[in-house]
């Protein structure tokens, strides 16, 4: 007798021991590529810069509306940076560095000091116990009953999402203006903060003499915040879901982390164009040498990658308001119901 189709349950993807070696041919930079976005992207930046300057005397609600592909073609150009962080931009770790650079000026980040976090971020996603580096911090369900008022106020504002999406791009910004004092911070982090701060400010002293103050507040501080809030979002949605995995050093792994620990964010094919493919967020985790423009095909060539927690649009609105991660149900709970559920086990 011959099964029908309907009749067969197909087999649960699992992640296999050789990963590294199904994700190898696809870790390699193709330099022809990758010159080809890099001069598109920041052509097509500078094109975006002039139109804006330019729009100002059409209309100022089309200048707001420049801002945007403005604002998408920044997160494109930091997405080139952030490849080279990885040394997956080019094969050649000089040209890495020095688009990384180039790149972080671009976007006022300072390039040294970003790669090290990021780096520290990878190592460390979804690890209870290496939590505050490069990430969203994020308190346990116990960890935040266990506070004072105070600590539990200033934590419940920093995850309000209104918080999140207004003062966290001035947060981050801010942040990568100060050289990192923890232990081991190297000196290429300290000269990579200074000297960026040092161009950024003589970049913008340059642009308001010759364009003049309101011009430049007017014009690119839209374009750049609106990067930042986008940038923002699209990392807690990457991140901050409910099914997310977390587990205690000792039973942390890697490849979980990667897989499960990232989601797959579809986006719009224009968006995802803007965003170099960054909602491909689990494949980029698993392995960060797979160029930005070869993620989509890494992940279509191995059924392991259907284990990700895909995301829509709407479902990374609605992850914002998720908080505190709870250590019985393990998932992200919103503030709510991680009260009810607390109050629930001290009657119990």
């Amino acid at each position: 007798m011959t099964a029908r189709a309907s009749d067969v349950t197909a087999p649960t993807p699992s992640i296999p021991r050789d990963w590294r070696a199904l994700v190898n041919p696809y870790a390699r930079a193709s330099h022809s590529r990758s010159i080809f976005q890099l001069v598109s992207t920041v052509g097509l930046l500078l094109v975006a810069l002039v139109a804006l300057y330019w729009s100002r005397d059409v209309s100022y609600l089309l200048t707001l509306a420049l801002s945007l592909p403005t604002a998408g073609l920044l997160t494109r150009t930091f997405i080139i940076m952030h490849d080279c962080g990885h040394g997956s931009f080019f094969t050649s770790r000089r040209a890495n560095d020095v688009v990384g650079v180039l790149t972080g000026f671009l976007t006022f980040m300072p390039y040294a000091k970003w790669r090290r976090e990021h780096a520290l971020h990878h190592a460390s996603s979804g690890d209870l116990d290496r939590r505050g580096i490069g990430d969203i911090y994020t308190l346990t369900v116990q960890e935040y009953f266990a506070k004072g008022w105070m600590a539990r106020l200033g934590y419940r504002l920093s995850r309000m999402p209104i918080f999140l999406l207004t003062i966290g791009p001035v947060y981050f910004f801010l942040h990568q203006r100060f050289p990192t004092l923890r232990k081991g911070a190297a000196r290429d982090e300290l000269m990579s903060v200074l000297l960026t701060n040092i161009s950024v400010i003589g970049l913008i002293a340059i642009l308001v003499m010759v364009l003049g103050t309101k011009t430049l507040l007017t014009t690119y501080l839209p374009a750049y915040y609106l990067s930042l809030l986008g940038g923002i979002w699209l990392f807690f949605a990457q991140h901050q879901f409910e099914d997310a995995y977390w587990a205690e050093h000792e039973e942390w792994d890697y490849a979980n982390a990667a897989i499960r620990g990232s989601s797959y964010l579809k986006l719009p094919r224009l968006i995802q164009w803007f965003t170099g493919n960054i909602g491909l967020h689990h494949v980029h985790h698993l392995a960060p040498k797979v160029p930005n423009y070869k993620l989509e095909e890494a992940h279509n060539s191995h059924p392991m990658f259907q284990l990700a927690p895909v995301l829509q649009m709407p479902d990374a609105v609605k992850v914002l308001r998720l908080a505190l991660y709870d250590e019985q149900q393990r998932k992200l709970v919103s503030f709510g119901e991680a009260k009810r559920r607390w109050r629930a086990r001290r009657r119990g």
